[in-house]
């Protein structure tokens, strides 16, 4: 029994640590890179940069659906490929509506808020937008099949690729101003391109007919109906800083850029770590259920190992995260460790929570999680409203991470109730 156990969850951790080795890499790459990108750009352009992509994350809820997490759980090839094919078609047809409308808005001089003062670079909004949602999709195709190495290689793509070109542009004078926006275009067109190179050797069936893809969309309606309004409602929550607090608050583009850079020392860790565990136990819990096997105790053992592991290195950012950062990118960035400190507490239940997404899929409680987002919606809008009102854009961002943080521990303890209960109708 214990060599069973043993060899179990060498299963799950093999593919993990593939993930893992590849997104840890393709990050490596990519905060380097911010060695030379915070000397190229200024906190002003990285502010900019923020709400530039905080719209980006909205949007890509919208060009997909969500349906891009259906293959992974499709019952056969077929019926993931039909589903795979309507949602690039999906994401094609969103984002050349989303072209047509920035297009006329830049003509009219119509764009609203901050965005107006990015103006024409707008327009690469709806390319980044296509390009994102079909890496999605071909990397929910990839781990159905269990080509982890593939994912990993295409995140390491598009990490490289995109550092390269924003450095670049960002020494090229009258491209100076399109840097980072375009560079994130193009590492998310080579990591695509990636991915159609290596598709051909999934063997997908090739005679999907009309009928069977409207089938596979009305199966899988789940997605679109609870996840998708529960994503959208998670990434606009989720960009209230950006989206909302420079139309309300006198908030100059520099502390924009100052917290974007605590946001990206804080949560792309986080996110690298989350997203590869998330992919790795959404195969592994729905493959034990189809079993019959218990999924509790392996995910608690598994989460209690990611947190002794993660907790030094939370306490080393939270203590010593000014100096560090003045040091490393130089002092002009004076000023990001407070906004560090604010997030690290919401950040630590980020780790645990977010990477047990996947149970509520498993368990077909979509709904459920739609709840917890619009709870989280209203609250930081509560919370944010208290430090615009006081005009304190740092008491507006410190109670954005609380309101964070109490959600958060939330759903951790939901997922948990999720889980001991199905162990216990299996005894």
């Amino acid at each position: 029994m214990g060599l069973k156990q043993h060899f179990s969850e060498s299963k799950l951790m093999k593919p993990l640590a593939t993930l893992l080795s590849g997104n840890v890499l393709a990050q490596g790459i990519t905060m380097l890179s911010y060695l030379l990108l915070t000397r190229i750009y200024t906190p002003d352009d990285f502010g900019l940069f923020g709400i530039f992509y905080s719209y980006i994350e909205v949007l890509i809820i919208l060009s997909t659906c969500k349906y891009e997490l259906a293959p992974v759980i499709a019952e056969s090839d077929r019926e993931a490929t039909a589903i795979m094919r309507f949602t690039m078609r999906l994401n094609a047809v969103v984002s050349v509506l989303l072209l047509t409308v920035l297009l006329v808005l830049n003509l009219c001089h119509a764009l609203p808020g901050k965005v107006g003062q990015i103006g024409y670079v707008s327009l690469l909004i709806p390319p980044l937008v296509f390009f994102c949602g079909t890496t999605r999709v071909y990397a929910a195709m990839f781990n159905r099949f269990h080509q982890f190495k593939q994912i990993a290689f295409s995140d390491l793509t598009i990490s490289a690729s995109g550092a390269l070109a924003k450095i670049v542009l960002g020494l090229v004078r009258f491209l100076h101003f399109v840097g980072l926006p375009l560079g994130t275009v193009l590492g998310q067109a080579a990591g695509n391109i990636n991915y159609l190179i290596s598709l051909k050797r999934l063997n997908l069936p090739k005679d999907i007919s009309r009928q069977e893809m409207w089938a596979a969309v009305r199966k899988h309606r789940k997605f679109p109906l609870y996840t998708a309004p529960k994503d959208f409602i998670d990434a606009f929550s989720g960009n209230l800083p950006f989206l909302w607090l420079p139309l309300a608050m006198a908030v100059g583009e520099a502390e924009l850029g100052l917290l974007l850079l605590a946001l990206t020392f804080t949560l792309r860790p986080v996110n690298v770590f989350n997203t590869a565990a998330e992919r790795v136990l959404y195969v592994d819990i729905k493959e034990r259920m189809e079993s019959h096997q218990r999924i509790g105790g392996r995910v608690g053992k598994f989460m209690l190992l990611s947190n002794l592991a993660i907790v030094p290195f939370l306490v080393v950012a939270y203590l010593y995260a000014e100096p560090i950062f003045v040091f490393v990118f130089g002092a002009k960035w004076i000023g990001t460790g407070p906004y560090i400190q604010a997030l690290l507490p919401w950040v630590w239940v980020l780790f645990s929570a977010n990477s047990l997404y996947c149970v509520s899929y498993a368990f077909g409680r979509q709904r459920v999680e739609l709840y917890f987002c619009l709870a989280l919606l209203a609250l930081r809008v509560a919370l944010l409203w208290v430090g615009i009102v006081r005009g304190d854009f740092m008491l507006a961002v410190q109670l954005y991470a609380l309101s964070g943080l109490v959600i958060g521990v939330a759903r951790l303890c939901w997922y948990i109730y999720l889980l001991r209960r199905y162990d216990s109708s299996l005894a």
